[in-house]
This record gives structure tokens, sequence and C-alpha cells, in this order.
């Protein structure tokens, strides 16, 4: 009798499964439509001017446009290894721009260079020293999978070699403050190499709908199953 009650068993834990998973599916659709419309209002919204008193809180401003005066260090580069563009390894360069009449910079990202022959053979990576005004718009760092200890410090030389942007680090080696982001330059602008910027990968809308559909189906033929199941066990 206890072996009876065993594909009751299942069906009463596995229905409840399917079905809370089909549900958090579409909730995580809603989710991923407010983030998209959010994307969407902030890359319309009217152009920034960076100031050394502007909030420093990336979440609220990621993706809106931004312009800013002022002149690159050409003194000192950074590039950030291990990026790729379609299939090939090399370096995002990163380059502090120092606010006119202000003692703070933030790094524009200028583009993506391929990597040399060897490690040893870095890049030309020279840039303009005249006051200018550029224009982008305010992103995250790339982020790593996994972050090896030490990830964060250049290398002596420059441009210098870092595997990880922590701009608290990199503000005590330029003894400048530096803002917590990263301005991705405009692909019109001058002194700049690939520029392809993406907004981050997501799963759409779309798709979470479908895996949705599939986990309620799931619960559905379960159902019809069991059911057949059991006026089968009643026929016999």
């Amino acid at each position: 009798m206890k072996y009876k009650r065993v594909p009751l068993i299942v069906y009463l834990c596995l229905l409840p499964l399917l079905i809370s998973l089909g549900i958090w599916q579409l909730n995580r659709a809603e989710e991923k439509r407010v983030l998209i419309n959010l994307k969407e209002q902030r890359q319309a919204t009217e152009t920034l001017i960076l100031s050394a008193n502007m909030p420093d809180k990336a979440e609220v401003l990621l993706y809106k446009p931004i312009q800013a005066v002022g002149h690159y260090d050409t003194s000192h580069q950074y590039l950030l290894d291990n990026q790729v563009s379609k299939g090939r390894v090399g370096y995002f360069v990163l380059t502090p721009f120092r606010l006119k009449n202000e003692n703070k910079a933030v790094l524009v990202n200028r583009g993506w260079l391929p990597l040399g022959k060897s490690r040893a053979d870095l890049p030309d990576v020279k840039v303009d020293i005249k006051e200018i005004m550029i224009t982008g718009r305010i992103n995250r760092f790339p982020s790593v999978g996994l972050k090896l200890a030490g990830a964060e410090i250049p290398s002596n030389s420059w441009p210098a070699l870092v595997q990880v942007i922590n701009t608290n680090v990199l503000a005590k080696q330029l003894n400048c403050p530096l803002f917590s982001f990263q301005i991705e330059l405009d692909k019109q602008a001058t002194n700049g190499f690939t520029r392809e910027w993406q907004l981050p990968q997501t799963m759409t809308p779309e798709k979470h709908v479908g895996y949705a559909v599939q986990w309620f189906l799931l619960a559905i033929t379960l159902t019809i199953l069991f059911v057949k199941y059991g006026f089968k066990k009643l026929y016999d």
C-alpha cells in the first residue's frame, strides 16, 4: 500500500515546483522589461556635463550620455588585459582624463586594440595632450569571472597592464581622485580605437516567457500522466 502512494507523492512534489519555476520566469521577464525601458530612457536623456561635484553613483548614472572638458593624462595609461573582440584577444585602453580646473579625473575607455606578437609587444596608445571636450556614455568597468589575488594591481611600467579595474588603487597611483565609473568614448570621437560598445548581454523577456511556458507545459503533462495513471489503476 505504501508503494501505491509513491506516484501521488512524486506528483505533489513536482507540480508545485514546476509551477513555481514558471512563475519565477514570468517575474524575471517583467524585471528585464523594466531594465530595458530604464536603459532606453537613460540613453535618451539630456547629455550630462561631468564635474568634480557630480554624485559618484554609477548605478544611477549608467548608460547616460556625458561630456567632459579637460585633457588626457598621456603619461599614465592602462591596458585592461584579456579583452576579446571578434574572437581575438587584446586590451581596452583606459586613459585618465583630468577635468579642467578640477582635481579629479575619469578613466576614458578609448577602445580595443589587439594583442601584439607577444605580451612584451605593447600597442601604441599615443593620444593628444591638448585640452579638448570628449563625449561618450557612462558604464561600469568590464568584469571578470574569476578574480585572482592581486589582479587589481597594475604593472610598474607605462602603459600599465592590469587585469581588473579598481579605481581606489589607481587613484592612489595617479595621486588624483577617480570616478568609480568609466566613460566609453563615442565612436565618432578622435583619439579612439575599435569601439563596439554593447549593453550587457542579458536574456530577453521573450526568452524568459518561453521558458515559463515550457515549465507550465511540463506541469500540464505531468498532471495528464498522473490522471491517466490513476484511471489505469482504477480499472485494473
